[in-house]
């Protein structure tokens, strides 16, 4: 391999975690990939990755130069597909997931909105209530509402959401009405497991500031929807912890996507046309691009 199918090669195996994963998806031998990545190491003088038979770890060098090469092979795909014109014609299928009640509600009206937009395209839309890996399930956007943590992912920020903790008039009659998150404990409790996992709820700092409250609860009953849990609710069976836009603390929503995908035609114009969209659904004001 050349440099550059090199640090491909590193930043593959990185994605993909195992060295047979990443010859697999690049159509290559496993051997061909292993002494990619240690020429690369000889050249620069450093050890890029910790391999074990069991796992793969970056290194602080590794880590720092993990990013140069994505920006590298991220500038020079656009600059081949600029040259080639085929930023002007998005077509082919693209794979967008979202929450089950958010995608319902937001995602699916800017998908059609894409589709009479771009007729060449065909969209794939996952409405799942659970955490997706973008890049092992070949996902091209996707709506995440949560507090991200450092990856590859580039990430557009389109507002924030508040939990809210909510019953039924009638429940709060025969039980009372809790004065505080720590009256939960005592309360009859419906967790939807993709917000609210075990039997822990967190509440963020009041006005004044401080740190989450953690609140041990006993769910009388654990769903996998929101629209579940909140329909318990509603039928009077116990209070629950929801999103704001589904029936407290901000939780930011983003739109991500691949970095290499930063220079597809329809990965471009679906993000180009699902942002605003999106912050106008949610209030928001214009944001900045970054990378989770």
């Amino acid at each position: 391999m050349d440099r550059l199918e090199a640090m491909q090669a590193f930043v593959v195996t990185v994605d993909r975690g195992s060295l047979s994963k990443a010859a697999q998806a690049l159509g290559r031998s496993i051997t061909a990939v292993s002494r990619a990545l240690t020429a690369l190491e000889e050249r620069l003088g450093v050890r890029l990755l910790t391999r074990t038979t069991r796992a793969l770890k970056l290194t602080d060098a590794g880590a720092r130069y993990l990013d140069v090469c994505r920006r590298v092979l991220a500038e020079l795909s656009e600059a081949d597909v600029a040259a080639s014109s085929a930023l002007d014609a998005p077509r082919g299928v693209l794979t967008v997931t979202a929450p089950v009640m958010f995608g319902e509600l937001h995602v699916r009206p800017v998908v059609q909105a894409y589709l009479a937009a771009h007729p060449e395209v065909r969209v794939r839309l996952l409405l799942l209530d659970r955490v997706v890996s973008v890049i092992d399930e070949g996902i091209d956007a996707a709506v995440r509402i949560a507090h991200l943590p450092d990856s590859a992912l580039v990430a557009t920020a389109l507002g924030t959401l508040t939990r809210v903790v909510c019953a039924s008039p009638g429940y709060l009659a025969r039980h009372g009405t809790p004065s505080e998150p720590r009256a939960l404990a005592g309360h009859r409790c419906i967790s939807f497991t993709a917000m609210t996992p075990g039997d822990t709820w967190m509440f963020g700092p009041g006005p004044g500031g401080g740190r989450a409250t953690p609140v041990r609860v006993e769910p009388v009953l654990s769903v996998n929807t929101a629209r579940a849990a909140i329909g318990a609710a509603i039928d009077g069976h116990g209070v629950t912890c929801a999103l704001s836009y589904q029936m407290a603390e901000p939780v930011p929503v983003h739109l991500v996507h691949p970095a290499r995908s930063a220079t597809s035609a329809k990965v471009r114009t679906f993000v180009e046309m699902a942002t605003p969209a999106l912050r106008a659904a949610l209030g928001s004001p214009a944001r900045k691009t970054r990378r989770a």
